[in-house]
């Protein structure tokens, strides 16, 4: 890759490793439907008007029905969740057990339609990476997290989800027209959520982090996301999946105290490890993928058609 692919590369997975910590502080005063509402409304503020210069709105909008499917699985759904389990999780736990999302996303692959069997390498991935869910659950959340847990685990669902809708549905209509009308939809969504507005004014550090969360997590985010793609190519930019979780790991026991325990080492370790294998390209002698997006996220170097990323 070229030195300006490396920039945008580690500029995204520093920027997509840090709503865990960002969310953790927001929901100190801000319910989380009042905070995806302020998320998704600011952020299409700043994209829409974008998308609508280049006339990549309307032919989104034609295709109502899967937009608003995307929307709910990718965004409305997970985005509250996520803000809820985080008020009794760490954010270093829950940014690695949504990195379970390639390990799903394998498994969704195969259960709805893909003709190739997982193979040993993928199924052993599927192994590695279950542990690493149970090692993280078993040695690091107690008993009354376990709905928080489950909380995370529709979020992960969600975001393995969004992917196979775009591919289905979605694919050959323009990135950032999904992602504008996306954002604007679930503000609409979410904008009765005005009537649990915070009761009184937070203070700096929690408008910094959902200005922070706004403006540079989402709406920045996205543009960086598509100019990754254009200098790198698809593939290579969905390696960011892997990246995020060490991001939300560290910013986690740096700025917030977080532990970092036998059980997040080890679910770090099993849950990345599981996703490579489960999502890598076969190996001589396995069946080989179909031409689809979960290729491109196996990392494979042709031009799949990949979904915009929905960052945590």
């Amino acid at each position: 890759m070229t030195r300006r692919a490396w920039l945008l590369f580690a500029a995204l997975g520093v920027i997509w490793g840090l709503p865990y910590l960002l969310i953790k502080v927001s929901v100190r005063d801000f319910s989380p439907p009042f905070l995806v509402l302020v998320r998704t409304g600011a952020a299409a503020l700043l994209i829409v008007p974008i998308a609508l210069v280049r006339g990549q709105i309307a032919p989104v909008l034609r295709r109502w029905r899967p937009l608003v499917a995307y929307t709910v699985v990718e965004l409305a759904v997970p985005w509250v969740l996520l803000a809820t389990a985080e008020q009794h999780l760490s954010s270093s736990l829950s940014g690695l057990l949504i990195a379970a999302v390639p390990i799903v996303g394998a498994v969704l692959a195969r259960t709805t339609g893909a003709r190739e069997r997982l193979g040993r390498t993928r199924l052993a991935g599927l192994a590695l990476g279950l542990g690493g869910v149970a090692a993280l659950v078993g040695l690091d959340v107690n008993g009354s997290d376990t709905l928080s847990v489950l909380e995370i685990g529709v979020v992960v669902l969600g975001y393995a989800l969004g992917p196979w809708i775009f591919a289905h549905h979605l694919a050959n209509l323009p990135d950032l027209g999904i992602v504008a009308s996306s954002l604007a939809l679930c503000a609409l969504l979410y904008l009765p959520a005005v009537l649990v507005a915070p009761q009184r004014w937070p203070n700096g550090r929690e408008i910094a982090a959902v200005a922070t969360l706004v403006v540079v997590c989402t709406a920045f985010a996205f543009l960086i996301f598509f100019a990754l793609i254009t200098a790198t190519g698809p593939a290579r930019a969905t390696v960011i999946t892997y990246i995020n979780p060490a991001v939300a790991v560290i910013l986690g026991v740096a700025f917030l105290g977080e532990r970092f325990t036998v059980g997040t080492g080890a679910g770090f370790a099993l849950i990345l490890a599981g996703s490579y294998l489960s999502t890598r390209p076969p190996v001589p002698g396995e069946p080989h993928a179909p031409a689809t997006v979960e290729g491109a996220l196996a990392g494979h170097d042709q031009e799949w058609p990949v979904p915009p990323v929905a960052e945590p």
